[in-house]
């Protein structure tokens, strides 16, 4: 089950001593083999890389694909045909350069994969949703500041599943990191933030999952779990809440797609 998480995760990567070297636009995938999977949560739905150069996708379809490289709730995405939500791809992937690239990078690539594979056309729109705000709580925050330096990555996982409990560490990161995160993979609906809190930071956030969480992938602990609630815990352990409320969110319309070739 530990795979589950590190859908969510943002991809941590070695970047001390690589400071000198140039760094490629990242705008492509030097190769990418795309295969047709059925969906086993055993394997974990996760992407990552593995070293270098190795981008690796396992078991998403192609909305949760869409919502990962263009950061949004898969709520927030509608229109295309019915098996964009039905059938499920692993992506292997070559990325180009000698320097690991970021999170950000790696979605780049994959925007231009989806485009160039999957054929993707797309257009926006502004709609109202139901979306969670994330706030400073009234007991005020308990994040500590990073003490990472100004040249590392941020770093959001790779988090733990255990039976009744997910353990997610962070270092580095800013609220839109945490934001990022929670909407993508972990949370039922868009969330948006109203911290108003701009700095990096380190911690960790331990919590009970429901079944409200990872599209139902996780299962939801017990009553008698010893890890309080996602929304207990965040006030707790971080000193912030989540606040159900309606937001304009820049939806995603999907206008165009076809099922890729395997190669």
């Amino acid at each position: 089950m530990v795979g589950l998480l590190a859908v969510a995760v943002v991809s941590a990567s070695s970047f001390f001593g690589q400071a000198q070297t140039p760094r490629p636009k990242f705008e492509t995938f030097e190769v990418a083999t795309i295969k047709l999977v059925p969906s086993d949560t055993k394997r974990g739905r996760y992407i990552k890389m593995q070293g270098t150069h190795r981008f690796v996708e396992n078991d998403y379809t192609l909305k949760l694909l869409i919502a990962a490289a263009y950061n949004l709730n898969s709520e927030a995405i509608s229109g295309g045909p019915a098996w964009i939500n039905s059938d499920h791809y692993d992506i292997l992937a070559v990325t180009p350069g000698e320097v690991q690239p970021t999170r950000d990078e790696q979605m780049a690539m994959l925007r231009s994969l989806l485009a160039d594979r999957f054929k993707l056309s797309f257009r926006r729109q502004q709609k109202e949703f139901s979306v969670y705000a994330l706030e400073v709580a009234k007991s005020g925050p308990k994040l500590k500041p990073s003490t990472a330096g100004p040249e590392e990555p941020v770093v959001m996982g790779p988090g733990q599943v255990f039976p009744q409990r997910i353990l997610l560490p962070a270092r580095n990161a800013t609220m839109k990191d945490f934001t990022s995160l929670l909407q993508r993979a972990i949370l039922d609906r868009p969330v948006v933030d109203r911290t108003g809190l701009t700095g990096r930071y380190d911690f960790e956030l331990e919590w009970a999952p429901d079944e409200s969480q990872f599209g139902g992938d996780v299962p939801a602990a017990s009553a008698t779990a010893p890890s309080l609630p996602l929304f207990s815990a965040m006030q707790q352990e971080l000193g912030l809440k989540l606040e159900p409320t309606k937001a304009p969110i820049d939806a995603l319309v999907v206008d165009a797609v076809e099922r890729p070739s395997e190669n």
